[in-house]
């Protein structure tokens, strides 16, 4: 009996690499792949070929290898017909289905199967496509230093908008661990009807509570036995040495006398740690173990890290340190900054809706496009880099224009209302219901713009959740770990952007005649699809979708 192979969700990454195959031939199966025969270079893979994404470039190609390339592989830059033939017979698991391809004067270009494409993901509903590739298993533990007691539990009033900045990245990361399939811890538990609690619900942010009377006093008398056992512990004798030439530090002992002091720079040193600053010295413990934290909070940090070190623990540490949060002539706290951007969403809201903005469902809408748009404010820059926030009161928070999160959350809730608008018709009889994709024609789809959504955002969703859950899961070492956690809500823009354009171009719901509705239920199919991308891509945020805007 013949086995027929599963087929698999169609990917970029392995297009590109089976596109590279072909172009290289047997070259793949030379232990120097990058050097043919005299002085002749051949190119890695990874650079031979590249995705194209704007809508002008995808008229007319998909990949494209460019001339360059093909000059450094071949005389004059001529492909010969047997390479040819590879390429445009190629197969393979997750490689998308080639119609032809050709060289002209900028390369080699080659055009999908778009028909069978469209039919591939989304026929099924495209649910492979909205998760990763895989599941990973393993705990992660979350620390957000800005909610550490400093003695007291942090207010929304105490706390900073670059504080705020690490409590919604700890909040993003978890979301995004989860997906991959990671045990997530967070720490430290708050005490709960505590006032941070009640702000970061406003917020949208689950974070663990314990009964107010609850403490960490036995965890911690269990780190600090831990330390005074630990190798690297300093004692009397080593630190008498370590300050005898000085009588400023003879004083700073006194003052210190009899607490239990680590040597840091010996942990990092013994144990070949990366990344750590060679000044960290000593530190008193204790303290509480960091991972999440603001570029003025890393120093201590690390500190923090090296004690968990001497005291035995061998858990993998990494930072992932945040810019800070900058307010141009203003000086805000994360409680004035939520009020001042409240504000604004109700204001833009009545001066929309008018009276129609009254009541608990527009309590609830408000709530989460304020909460939205804090997210995107601060989410999507490069977590190291400094975000500047334009937080004068005259100010307004548009719900229309490519302004983030309002933007993103509007097109969102233009798919609800889309779908919405559908099944009142089926409700009327003017449309039959939808039917199994396996009975629809997808060479309807021929608009440009319903390709590029589909191309740019549907396909390679599950590679990007792939790349950034392959970076928490990096053990590459060193100190800092640098990911590029901007990266769902930059998606979402874009996809809200191309979206919107193909939205405002085409009429979904056409006339109610027959021989329109295979083209209807395909471009149904598609947004369908494209409404479950929205709403996976919002849950790494945390942020729940909205029906209407």
């Amino acid at each position: 009996m013949e086995n027929i192979e599963e087929p698999s969700p169609l990917r970029i990454t392995p297009t590109v690499r089976a596109l590279s195959s072909a172009l290289r031939g047997k070259r793949e199966n030379v232990p120097d792949a990058s050097r043919g025969s005299g002085d002749r270079i051949f190119p890695e893979p990874e650079k031979l070929w590249f995705k194209e994404s704007s809508a002008k470039n995808l008229r007319n190609r998909d990949f494209l290898s460019p001339t360059t390339m093909l000059n450094t592989m071949y005389a004059d830059g001529q492909v010969p017909p047997a390479v040819m033939s590879r390429v445009l017979s190629l197969r393979g698991r997750g490689v998308l289905p080639i119609a032809g391809g050709e060289v002209m004067g900028e390369g080699l270009r080659v055009r999908v199967d778009r028909t069978a494409a469209f039919r591939a993901v989304l026929a099924d509903g495209a649910t492979e496509y909205l998760k990763p590739s895989s599941k990973k298993q393993g705990c992660m533990v979350l620390n957000c230093p800005a909610l550490h007691p400093k003695p007291n539990i942090p207010t929304p009033d105490s706390l900073t908008l670059g504080q705020l900045r690490t409590v919604l990245l700890s909040d993003h990361i978890g979301a995004l661990l989860k997906r991959q399939g990671f045990s997530v811890s967070y720490c430290p538990t708050l005490p709960e009807d505590s006032d941070i609690i009640t702000f970061l619900r406003a917020l949208g942010i689950d974070w663990p509570t314990a009964p107010a009377n609850w403490t960490n006093e036995e965890r911690e008398e269990k780190i600090q036995e831990a330390l005074e056992n630990s190798p690297y512990r300093e004692r009397e004798t080593e630190r008498g040495r370590r300050t005898s030439g000085g009588g400023g530090k003879k004083a700073e002992e006194g003052e210190n006398e009899g607490a239990l002091r680590v040597n840091l720079k010996r942990v990092f040193q013994e144990e070949g740690l990366l990344g750590y600053d060679p000044s960290l010295g000593t530190c008193t413990g204790k303290t509480k173990v960091l991972h999440v934290t603001s570029c003025q909070d890393e120093f201590r940090q690390q500190q923090i890290a090296m004690l968990w070190r001497a005291s035995g623990a061998a858990h993998i540490q990494r930072h992932l340190v945040c810019g800070p949060v900058k307010t141009p002539g203003s000086h805000l706290t994360a409680a004035q900054y939520l009020q001042l951007r409240r504000g604004q969403m109700k204001e833009a809201s009545e001066m929309k809706y008018g009276d129609q903005v009254a009541g608990q469902t527009w309590d609830d809408i408000i709530r989460v496009m304020t909460s939205t748009t804090v997210r995107f404010e601060l989410l999507s820059t490069v977590h190291t880099s400094p975000v500047t926030l334009d937080v004068q009161r005259e100010g307004s928070v548009s719900t229309k224009g490519p302004r983030g999160g309002v933007f993103v959350m509007y097109n969102c809730a233009r798919l609800h209302t889309l779908f919405d608008s559908y099944e009142r018709g089926v409700e009327k009889g003017l449309y039959p219901e939808i039917p199994e994709g396996s009975q629809l024609d997808f060479s309807a789809l021929k608009e440009e713009g319903e390709w590029l959504l589909l191309f740019n955002y549907l396909i390679p969703f599950s590679e990007l959740l792939d790349q950034l859950g392959q970076a928490f899961d990096s053990d590459s070492g060193g100190a800092r770990l640098n990911i590029k956690t901007e990266q769902i809500c930059k998606f979402l823009v874009s996809l809200s952007k191309d979206f919107s354009s193909y939205y405002n171009r085409v009429h979904v719901l056409g006339e109610p005649l027959p021989h329109l509705f295979n083209q209807m239920f395909c471009r149904l199919y598609l947004l369908r699809a494209l409404r479950e991308l929205y709403h996976s891509a919002l849950d790494t945020l945390t942020l729940p979708p909205i029906k209407q805007l």
